[in-house]
Order: structure tokens, then C-alpha cells, then sequence
């Protein structure tokens, strides 16, 4: 019987011990910026481990600003499009996402909407062919968030007139834009299903207990297969020597889509 590791321990142990962990085997980076992009109920704080590697290897990775990835992804898009102008302010070069879970999903939206300022995407057990396709644990955290940011955003409407006026107009030119009515989520829904603009790599485990891991393949994404579990796959040394591979490549020319 194989017993839950919600805490990966058997990947930290296997990091720790493998020689990709102290640099060994990768190319040495060229000081390029990478956005962390935390997964669903964590935050900022289950990267740190990930950060420290790249800074050790040459890069510059950025924590996102999350805390807790729980709020309505348009609320959360909104915060990351803020800190990857941050980002460029300072280093003006397009910025890598590495975005685990639902983290994945967000980069790969963000990608879509800012081909201007991403060079790459890389998602770590990302249901990106179906966001829907989890655990029924993880669906009724799903619903529990849902419905706590659904009510909140009740509140608000009632208490701001202007505020409901606006979200009205959004709506409508929304409905006007892509020919159906979009809920909360739909213009997410809809970009996420967008064959992508940038470079997009999935890597996923088939021994995920979080997502269905044929959720994260998808014809139009090269995928990687590892082993592990989904919360492992942030310090899993496999995923890092893939990573020291996808970070070396050569950075995309000027000529972009623009951004929407």
C-alpha cells in the first residue's frame, strides 16, 4: 500500500542527495528572469526551494506576490501582469514563468494576454487540457473558494454602484467579443484553450494525486512525463534537471504577437 506524502518527502530526500541540486549537470544560466507562479491553496513559500537552486545555477528567479492561491484568477492575473511589469522594469528582457498547478494555468494565460513580455512557459502538473479533471478533494476546495469569491464579489456589487456598473460593461463587451454569455472565469476559460503564443512546456507525473495527468498532455504542448507526486514536483530532481535543459534555450526574436 502505497501511504499519502502531501509534504513530497520522498522528493525532497531524492533532491538532496542528487548531485543536480548543487549545479552539477546543468548548463550555468545567463542571469535571465524567471517568474515563480505558485499552484492552488499555496503560495510564494512552497517555491523557495526552486528559487534558491536557480539563483545558485545563474538566474534570477521573482516570487510572485502570492500568499495564498485562492482568489478568482482574473483578481490573481491582474497581480501578476503588475509584477511582471516590476520585473521588466528592471531587467526590460522577456521573463520565463514557472508556474506549478493551477500556477501553470495562470502563466499560460498570462503568456497569451503579454506574448510581448514572456519568452517561455513552463507548467508542473497543470491540467491545462482540462482544469476541471481533479481530485474530488480538490473540487470541493475548488467549490468552497469558488464560493467564498463568489460571495465576496456579491458584497461589493451591492455596496459599490459604480463598481457594478463597470463590471456590467466588461460583461457585455465580453459577451459582444467571443459570442456567449462568460461567467466569472469564462475569459480565463477561454485563453487557457488557446493554442499558445509562446513557447509552452508541460511536465507532469502519471502517478499525480491531485490532477488526472492526462489532463496536463495536450497535442498542442510538448509534455514531459516524471515520476513523483503533484506537490513533489517543485523539488523533484528530475523536474530540475528538465528545467536546467528548458532554461537554456535560445531566446525568442523580437517579433511577437501583440498584447491584448
Amino acid at each position: 500500500m502505497k501511504l499519502p506524502d502531501p509534504l513530497a518527502l520522498r522528493e525532497l530526500a531524492a533532491l538532496l542527495r542528487d548531485p543536480v541540486f548543487r549545479g552539477r549537470g546543468v548548463r550555468h544560466g545567463d542571469r535571465r528572469s524567471v517568474l515563480l507562479v505558485p499552484g492552488f491553496l499555496s503560495g510564494d513559500w512552497s517555491l523557495t526551494v526552486m528559487q534558491g537552486w536557480l539563483e545558485r545555477i545563474g538566474y534570477k528567479p521573482y516570487m510572485s506576490g502570492i500568499n495564498l492561491n485562492v482568489r478568482a484568477s482574473e483578481h490573481v492575473l491582474a497581480g501578476l501582469r503588475r509584477r511582471l511589469a516590476e520585473i521588466q522594469a528592471t531587467d526590460p528582457s522577456r521573463v520565463t514563468i514557472i508556474g506549478h498547478s493551477r500556477g501553470g494555468l495562470l502563466g499560460k494565460v498570462l503568456a497569451q494576454r503579454r506574448p510581448d513580455a514572456v519568452d517561455q512557459v513552463i507548467t508542473l502538473g497543470s491540467p491545462l487540457a482540462d482544469q476541471s479533471d481533479i481530485t474530488r478533494l480538490t473540487q470541493a476546495a475548488v467549490g468552497v473558494v469558488r464560493a467564498a469569491n463568489e460571495i465576496g464579489f456579491g458584497l461589493r456589487l451591492r455596496s459599490e454602484g459604480r463598481f457594478a456598473y463597470a463590471v456590467g460593461v466588461v460583461r457585455t463587451a465580453n459577451e459582444l467579443a467571443y459570442g456567449r454569455r462568460f461567467n466569472a472565469e469564462g475569459r480565463f476559460t477561454y485563453d487557457l484553450k488557446l493554442t499558445p503564443v509562446v513557447p509552452t512546456t508541460s511536465i507532469y507525473t502519471r502517478s499525480d494525486d491531485v490532477v488526472n495527468f492526462r489532463s496536463c498532455i495536450r497535442p498542442d504542448i510538448p509534455s514531459m512525463a516524471v515520476w513523483g507526486s503533484h506537490n513533489g514536483l517543485v523539488i523533484n530532481p528530475e523536474v530540475y534537471r528538465l528545467l536546467g535543459r528548458l532554461l537554456t534555450r535560445p531566446r525568442r526574436s523580437a517579433a511577437v504577437a501583440p498584447s491584448r
